[in-house]
This record gives structure tokens, C-alpha cells and sequence, in this order.
């Protein structure tokens, strides 16, 4: 009787030490479940959030490249950047209807030979859903799937009030080849000297001098340009991507620069 017990006790625990096994292996596995189920993604969001955080910083000090080259006239400029999470390119100040572009306009009539089709250049990261651009002389940012957009770092244009003359920078890039880049890079630039210029406008005090944004329907900054020109306190929307110089200045100085992009 003695064995018999001592057997029954030995079979009782074995099945005791599966027992828990079992619960212990079944916690584990629902403890990484839970892990992959909500901590990853969140992670990879975080990731997201820093990648994007980083490309803000580097659009600014791309920024302040461009202000070296056209404001300071400094011949050439390099950088090195790292890109994750998307993608840095390269899309040049061509005429094609699919680019942003700027005009000016004195009683209805152009200034601009033609419109300035700036280009710009553009991270996008299809994990954070998020576009970044260098347009203009100016940084703005926009959402995928949201129709806004805002400018994290004006250009240089301004009013002087004393003078009452308006200057306006345009600034286009150029490149001879499709460039973009992810990972680590150089982005080197170059003030394009043959085809930069400005032009000094006298305008009449009874004239309408207006400026006209026409955004790039695969990258629209219409919100961020359009809270820009109505928050400089010297110019009025009306409406349809037009914004009036208001008041009206004396003297209007548009300089145009022309930036060669030799890498990326």
C-alpha cells in the first residue's frame, strides 16, 4: 500500500510541475503577444517622430545654407545629413504645370517674364506620413492625409516702412541629374551666378501690387504661405491663392536666385 501511495504521489506531482509549466510558458507567450501587439508599434512610432524631428533640424540648416549662398553671396555650400526613415530629393525650378510657382503682378499685368517655378527640395517618409520641403527660401511641413500645412521657418522677405519699398526673394534649385538620398550624405550647393539677378520696380502710389502662390498639387503649401503672406502685416488674401501689398509700396525689389544642387 506504502509503494502505491508513494506512486500516486509522484504521478500527482509531475502533473503539477506541467501544470505550471504550461501556465508559465502561456504567460510568456501572451506577455510578448501584448509586447508586439501595442509596445512595437509604438515604437516605431516614437522612431517616426525622432526621424522627422531630426529632418525639421536638418531643413533648417539646410536653410540657413541657402540664406549663406543668396544673402551673403558666399559661393558654395556642403552639408553632411543623415536621412531616415524616407527619403531627401532633389525636384528642380522646371516650368511644369505639376511645380509651385510665384508671380507678381502691378494693375494686373506680370512683372516676371513668366512664372518662377521654384522647385524644392523634399523628404517625405511614408511611415510618419509626413512631407518636409525647402521651397522658397522658406521650411514647410504638411501631413498626408490632412489638407493643412505649416511653415516651420520663414524666408526673407520684408516691408520697410520708413522707405516704403517691398523686397521679395525667389529662390529656384537646379540640378543635371534626378538626385535623392537616404542614409548618410552631403547635400552640396552652389550660387548659379549667370542666372541670378534682382530687378528694382517703381510703382505708383494709386497701383495694386499683388503676389500669387500656385502650389504643386503633389506637395500644397497653399495654408503655410497663405498664413505667411496675411501674418507679415503687409499683405491682405483676396482669395485664390492672390495676396495684395498693402500699403501700396513706392518701390518693389525682387531678387531672383538660381541654386545648382551638385549632390545629394
Amino acid at each position: 500500500m506504502c509503494a502505491v501511495e508513494s506512486n500516486k504521489n509522484a504521478g500527482a506531482g509531475g502533473i503539477s510541475e506541467v501544470i505550471g509549466f504550461l501556465l508559465i510558458f502561456t504567460i510568456i507567450i501572451a506577455g510578448i503577444g501584448l509586447v508586439t501587439l501595442y509596445g512595437y508599434p509604438m515604437l516605431l512610432q516614437q522612431q517616426s517622430s525622432a526621424n522627422e524631428r531630426i529632418m525639421e533640424k536638418n531643413m533648417i540648416v539646410l536653410q540657413n545654407d541657402l540664406k549663406s549662398l543668396t544673402y551673403n553671396m558666399v559661393p558654395y555650400s556642403e552639408t553632411s545629413l543623415d536621412v531616415e526613415g524616407g527619403t531627401l530629393t532633389v525636384y528642380n525650378m522646371s516650368g511644369s504645370s505639376s511645380s509651385s510657382n510665384f508671380q507678381i503682378f502691378d494693375n494686373g499685368n506680370p512683372l516676371l517674364n513668366q512664372s518662377f517655378y521654384s522647385g524644392d527640395l523634399r523628404y517625405e517618409s511614408p511611415s510618419a506620413q509626413t512631407g518636409i520641403s525647402l521651397e522658397n527660401g522658406a521650411v514647410v511641413m504638411r501631413m498626408f492625409a490632412q489638407s493643412g500645412s505649416s511653415m516651420l521657418a520663414q524666408p526673407r522677405w520684408f516691408y520697410d516702412n520708413q522707405t516704403s519699398t517691398a523686397v521679395i526673394y525667389l529662390i529656384g534649385f537646379n540640378t543635371t541629374n534626378i538626385m535623392a538620398q537616404s542614409g548618410v550624405g552631403d547635400v552640396a550647393m552652389e550660387l548659379n551666378q549667370p542666372q541670378t539677378n534682382y530687378t528694382v520696380y517703381p510703382i505708383h502710389s494709386t497701383d495694386t501690387v499683388k503676389v500669387q502662390y500656385t502650389p504643386n498639387p503633389n506637395a500644397n503649401y497653399s495654408t503655410a504661405w497663405g498664413n505667411y503672406f496675411t501674418n507679415t502685416g503687409w499683405m491682405t488674401s483676396l482669395g485664390n491663392g492672390q495676396y495684395q501689398i498693402t500699403p501700396t509700396p513706392t518701390t518693389l525689389v525682387v531678387y531672383q536666385y538660381n541654386i545648382m544642387v551638385n549632390s545629394v
